[in-house]
């Protein structure tokens, strides 16, 4: 296979990616707690490869294979794609066959420039622009993204139609000296690369320094913690858990205190729009529920068109008598924040409607110039 533009890696198996990692390319982070703040116990190993190296296949005799999934290289978006993969495996006898399933490797404009904050670097679409490219492109069948990454607008050649069932979308409080936002002193640096976390952790403790270009993968933000570059971070729990390092998790925060990210902790899978077969496999992975709980939540997102530098939230959930939607919108500064909800039934057309509302209201709320900030 021809390495694509974009510099990419291939994996075919998970053996592959052990044999990889077994050089040494990648060092994994664990953290220490005090005994006061949890029980220490033995960390799981996470192992990952440096994603920018082009790799050619090796075994020239493996069978083509009938997918390739695109995927960012980190170890979070790495574990999403293995997945994806596994399930497709489960369902798909003929996809259970070695080297029937391709994961390739891309890297993207987000992935490439960590010294600056996300919203000085264009925001939308810094994850997924290569990797959607590719697939336009034929050189991947289908791409696994995080759904918070991806822009409210797709390219016209390709269609999402598949999410995966929804991870817990609370977001984690990690510290080595606290316990939670409260009890950090005045002045405790907390690190985020999210404008949403910021702006909601000021809000309630206007107190706190918040720095919002703490940037790079899960495992580079725990290794700057325990450095001391900063006294506290949150991370989005669904991650943690994928990773299987929810031990490093001091408090989990509920939806009252941090409203998540709209599309948090579901997974997203493309195609390109006129291949059938891609779009059959991917309904088979189809978790409807989540897939409308998004669709609510990007047509608040949608609605609202803020600026990169726009801190806004938006949740849905089933309730027992539907779907309940809350949408947040705040200066990056925390010292306006303005919050709506909507209720109705479980269904696309009524939950895409709420989405909209909600983001028309806080629009006229917002007034001339808010998103513009």
């Amino acid at each position: 296979m021809e390495a694509l533009s974009c510099s990419a890696l291939t994996f075919q198996r998970p053996s592959d990616l052990a044999s990889h990692c077994s050089g040494g390319s990648f060092s994994v982070l664990r953290l220490a707690f005090p005994s006061s703040l949890s029980k220490c116990r033995r960390r799981h190993c996470v192992s990952v490869p440096k994603a920018s190296i082009a790799v050619e296949q090796q075994n020239q005799q493996t069978k083509v294979a009938l997918i390739r999934i695109g995927t960012r290289g980190s170890p979070l978006a790495l574990a999403q794609a293995y997945e994806t993969r596994d399930k497709l495996m489960a369902i798909h006898s003929e996809l259970a066959e070695e080297g029937a399933i391709q994961i390739v490797v891309i890297k993207t404009t987000g992935d490439k420039i960590l010294s600056q904050p996300l919203a000085d670097i264009g925001g939308k679409g810094l994850f997924t622009k290569e990797i959607d490219e590719a697939l336009i492109n034929g050189e991947i069948d289908i791409a696994v993204h995080s759904m918070k990454d991806v822009p409210t607008y797709l390219p016209d050649e390709t269609i999402l139609p598949c999410n995966l069932q929804r991870e817990d979308v609370r977001d984690a409080f990690i510290s080595l000296s606290a316990s939670s936002l409260a009890d950090l002193p005045a002045g405790s640096i907390v690190g985020t690369a999210s404008l949403r976390r910021k702006s909601q952790i000021l809000h309630r403790y206007p107190s706190l320094n918040v720095q919002d270009n703490f940037r790079g993968n899960v495992q580079t933000r725990l290794r700057k913690l325990n450095e001391g570059v900063v006294q506290a971070t949150l991370l989005a729990l669904a991650g943690l858990k994928r990773l299987n390092m929810t031990e490093n998790v001091t408090t989990t925060l509920s939806i009252d205190d941090m409203l998540p990210a709209v599309a948090q902790g579901a997974i997203g899978i493309a195609c390109r729009n006129d291949d059938d077969k891609m779009a059959e496999y991917l309904a088979s992975l189809n978790h409807e529920e989540t897939r409308l709980a998004v669709a609510c939540e990007r047509a608040f997102l949608e609605t609202l068109d803020g600026s990169c530098r726009t801190p806004i939230a938006g949740y849905a959930c089933r309730t027992k008598d539907g779907c309940l939607f809350r949408g947040l919108v705040a200066s990056p500064d925390g010292t306006r924040v303005l919050e709506t909800s909507r209720s109705g039934p479980y269904a696309e057309e009524d939950m895409v409607k709420m989405g909209k509302d909600a983001g028309k209201e806080l629009l006229s709320r917002a007034g001339p110039g808010f998103f513009n900030s």
